[in-house]
């Protein structure tokens, strides 16, 4: 367990809290965006899968898309600069979303998502970057778990707010709050220190940079297993993703807006069991930690995909939520420990593809096999490619943090 001691030097970490502060107002934005988006496409379409899952695809296609570049982009960079520019971009895009909405089609709204979403891939990695400067290698896992917690809060509060505000002030408010958020977001992250001079030649050339990031990844036995397990659980998460409405209107005879509620049972969970691996980050490997949540996210998207029973529905939500830090830490963690500084933004750009590229291929077609395969079928088979990620965890459980030179 963190000691007092631990836990106050990394609240001290004025990174870390700037970061925080930062993240703070982005996940405000994203969840007001995300349920406007969805109640006011299920709305005008009438509950179309097709529709429905197009939102997710907006959403993930162009981070599969651009994390390839974004990745190596960051890595070049100055990691500060970076950040601020892509929120500042971010807000801008969602401005000019928001006046081509007053005159333009109703699918103006999917660039709300799209442009943010492009941006996204090249502040993350320049975070991650950030983290592995000014971070101790043991206390990577619990500054891990801390912003897990804070994802997990709005996992909570985010679908209530974006569901009142969509309700009380409509479509156009809610855009417009998304960018004053991530404006805001912008101004915090100005408070960070000034970036660290990269030392490496910033002649160098890209195409070859990108090779390089391949071969890292391919020379690592971890990230090797990593690329596979983000492969299988991206198609696993992206069948299911866009049709969770489904379980409330379907399965539970429930309206649309009962959705919020199994989200906030999940993040319910995800606070808990980020807090959790927060004090127990020293004694659990992160390899152990992925094994355990994939585990849990298998049986409990089968069960939830059967089960008729709000109850039973609700309680495996907040038990899958309560485990999902485990995988998002395990892997953060995983990346970190096993990867130089150099390479941070150039892995994150292979790894996450492997992921979001699955992802939005699941996505893109859950809509269509919800037919033929029913809802039920579709969960059953999310929770068969879950177990194949399990599978792929066991060769790495034993293997050590592998040494790398920096």
């Amino acid at each position: 367990m963190l000691t007092e001691q631990q836990s106050r030097k990394i609240f001290a970490n004025r990174i870390v809290l700037a970061i925080m502060a930062s993240n703070v107002l982005l996940q405000l934005g994203i969840w007001i965006r995300n349920f406007a988006i969805l109640l006011y496409v299920t709305e005008i379409t009438n509950n179309d899968p097709i529709y429905i899952s197009l939102i997710s695809v907006a959403e993930f296609a162009p981070i599969f898309i651009f994390s390839f570049i974004g990745g190596t982009f960051a890595d070049r960079w100055k990691p500060k600069l970076t950040m601020v520019w892509c929120d500042f971009l971010s807000a801008v895009s969602i401005f000019v979303v928001l006046i081509t909405l007053f005159y333009g089609s109703w699918y103006m709204i999917f660039l709300a998502t799209l442009v943010s979403a492009i941006l996204s891939q090249f502040s993350m990695p320049s975070a991650m970057r950030l983290f592995k400067q000014h971070v101790p290698g043991s206390e990577l896992q619990s500054v891990m778990a801390m912003f897990q917690s804070l994802m997990a809060i709005f996992m909570v509060i985010g679908p209530v707010i974006g569901t009142l505000i969509y309700q009380k002030y409509g479509i156009y408010i809610s855009i417009g709050i998304m960018g004053v958020m991530f404006l805001c977001s912008a101004l915090v992250l100005l408070f960070l220190p000034k970036d660290i001079e990269n030392e490496k030649n910033v002649q160098a050339n890209f195409k070859q940079e990108l090779i390089d990031g391949f071969k890292y990844v391919l020379s690592s036995r971890i990230l090797k297993a990593m690329g596979i397990i983000f492969a299988v659980c991206g198609l696993a998460v992206g069948i299911v993703q866009p049709l969770a409405i489904f379980i409330a209107i379907e399965n539970l005879g429930m309206t649309k807006e009962f959705l919020q509620w199994l989200l906030m049972a999940s993040g319910i969970g995800m606070l808990l069991g980020g807090a959790i691996i927060f004090s127990l980050s020293k004694k659990i490997s992160p390899q152990v930690l992925l094994m355990i949540g994939i585990s849990v996210s298998m049986i409990g998207t089968i069960i939830i995909g059967y089960s008729t029973n709000v109850v039973l529905t609700i309680i495996l939500q907040f038990i899958n939520g309560l485990f999902l830090p485990c995988i998002q830490i395990g892997i953060n963690t995983l990346i970190l420990k096993n990867t130089e500084t150099a390479f941070i933004g150039r892995v994150n750009g292979v790894l996450s593809p492997m992921f979001m590229g699955t992802m939005v291929i699941g996505m893109s077609i859950s809509g269509m096999l919800k037919i033929p395969l029913t809802l039920s079928g579709i969960y059953l088979l999310s929770g068969v490619l879950f177990l194949i990620g399990v599978l792929f965890i066991i060769p790495i459980l034993k293997l050590k943090e592998e040494p790398k030179l920096e």
